[in-house]
């Protein structure tokens, strides 16, 4: 336990701290961890929220971006949850169309189980919804809106199991399940409890989806989140920034482990 952990600070910071303090890299630390700058001789490289940088700049907006992971996803035969985007009709008729809402109706009438509805863009599990009628759609569509440009409409599937895989160059340096908390969502933040998979099946099928999801998009290093759907596995989302706080309370010297391979691919 460094004295930057106890002082409250994030695992991702801590662990670019330790590398840099054992490598003799110069490290300064700005807007309370979100933008960290480190430098090695004439050499700056920057850390950003939770991108380390060594993603492309449309490999990393691809993933940022969940309707656009779905179809490139799609193209690629990858399989995966679709996501179907709708802009913010505030962006005015020309951007957002005149017809969004009766679209919005039609996908939930296709799926009387119920849809999801989240914001395009963003982590974490905020502003989700689990939609069956008009007036939640309604609801969940106006909250959305109101802090988002975009939201997508998924069909809600009964998530069997969901495992996140973080990967570099293809090399999964990290797989676990997501274990769920009170909630019917799998996010850490809600409460789920990461559990590491064990070498088998399992942990060989979500590894070898992730990697052929990052190959898809072009992204070299990323967490990408699986799930166990009617027995098949499918992808769920790919996150361009990868966050292992959760994970890092847990098994501090495998998150260590996961940020210094990325960061030497950094320095290399």
């Amino acid at each position: 336990m460094t004295k930057h952990m106890a002082s409250g600070e994030r695992i991702f910071v801590s662990a670019i701290r330790r590398y840099c303090a054992e490598r003799g890299i110069a490290v300064d630390v700005r807007s309370d961890g979100w933008l960290i700058a480190m430098r090695r001789g004439p050499r700056r490289r920057f850390a950003f929220g939770y991108d380390i940088g060594l993603n492309s700049a449309i490999a990393h907006r691809l993933a940022n971006d969940k309707s656009a992971t779905a179809e490139a996803l799609t193209l690629a035969e990858v399989p995966c949850v679709p996501h179907r985007l709708f802009l913010n009709p505030k962006l005015g008729v020309h951007v957002a169309g005149a017809d969004w809402r009766e679209a919005m109706l039609a996908l939930l009438a296709q799926n009387p189980q119920g849809v999801v509805v989240k914001p395009n863009e963003g982590t974490s599990g905020r502003s989700v919804f689990k939609v069956t009628t008009e007036a939640e759609l309604d609801d969940a569509a106006r909250e959305v809106f109101s802090m988002s440009t975009g939201l997508v409409i998924s069909p809600y599937v009964a998530i069997e199991e969901e495992v996140r895989v973080v990967l570099l160059d293809d090399a999964p340096l990290v797989v676990y399940s997501k274990q769920r908390g009170p909630d019917w969502r799998h996010n850490l933040d809600a409460g789920a409890k990461p559990v590491l998979l064990k070498d088998g099946e399992v942990r060989a099928a979500c590894a070898k989806l992730a990697i052929d999801a990052a190959r898809a998009i072009g992204i070299v290093f990323a967490s990408i989140d699986v799930v166990r759907v009617g027995g098949d596995w499918r992808v769920l989302e790919i996150n361009s920034g990868v966050m292992m706080e959760a994970l890092g309370k847990l098994h501090p010297e495998l998150v260590q482990a996961a940020y210094n391979a990325a960061l030497d691919r950094v320095f290399a």
